[in-house]
């Protein structure tokens, strides 16, 4: 196959854009942020599941609060209806005693209550404590969340102004070339990875291979618009006065 040397030397414009572009994918494919960004989602995932958690065992406290007031509050109105009874001087003295031993019994029973009133509130104030702890904890998750993202985002679009600006240029060089030239480029790179390199002091610039003096000589004599292989890695072998030749 052959080609003007210019045209072999603007495979390595070609090259050196790929390269960059082949970069740019590799970079989009492993930006750090992307890994914070998992990680900072199942943090306000758990988060939040912990919140959830600890509201609905607030929620069930409120409730048996509200249900140790009411028995309270029912113990104590008991109380006061047979103060009342007593107090008026009505009953006899049977129903008396009975009052008295009643009065004795829901004494001794609000005031049980009342404790357990006690230990509830307390229980409730160290829930309440954890959910205003894991709510903060959900809110600086997220917020932690939200920066990955901008950042990312920030990353992202100067990778795509990047590769915008490479794929016009590779867009500028690819119509210059030959299209068996290119077709092989093309191949090689897609099988290979690097489709063309510069040969500079018996180098391959694509694989670094140092080629041994038969190969040299047979480049050498190789004519300028002959296209030259690495016999290593396939990739095209443009000559320049850097070639040691």
């Amino acid at each position: 196959m052959k080609a003007e040397p210019t045209a072999q030397r603007q495979l390595l414009d070609l090259a050196k854009i790929d390269a960059e572009l082949s970069r740019v994918a590799h970079r989009r494919r492993t930006l750090p942020e992307l890994a914070e960004i998992t990680e900072a989602e199942q943090r306000v995932r758990d988060r939040s599941d912990a919140l959830v958690s600890v509201q609905t065992s607030a929620s069930d406290l409120d409730r048996e609060v509200t249900k140790q007031e009411s028995e309270v509050e029912s113990v104590r109105a008991r109380a006061e209806r047979d103060r009342k009874l007593m107090e008026q001087g009505s009953v006899s003295a049977k129903q008396l005693t009975e009052l008295e031993h009643e009065m004795d019994t829901l004494a001794r029973r609000q005031a049980a209550l009342e404790d357990d009133q006690l230990e509830l509130m307390e229980r409730k104030e160290a829930v309440d404590a954890d959910v205003q702890r894991t709510a903060a904890e959900v809110d600086e998750a997220e917020r932690a969340l939200a920066d990955a993202r901008k950042r990312r985002d920030e990353a992202v679009a100067d990778l795509d102004a990047t590769q915008a600006r490479r794929e016009a240029d590779r867009e500028g060089v690819t119509p210059t070339l030959p299209e068996d030239v290119l077709a092989l480029y093309e191949r090689v790179r897609a099988h290979r990875g690097i489709g063309a390199a510069l040969l500079k002091s018996r180098r391959c610039g694509a694989c670094q291979l140092e080629l041994d003096r038969s190969t040299i000589a047979e480049i050498k004599n190789t004519p300028p618009d002959e296209i030259v292989q690495c016999d290593n890695c396939e990739a095209i072998l443009v000559r320049t006065l850097e070639s040691g030749l």
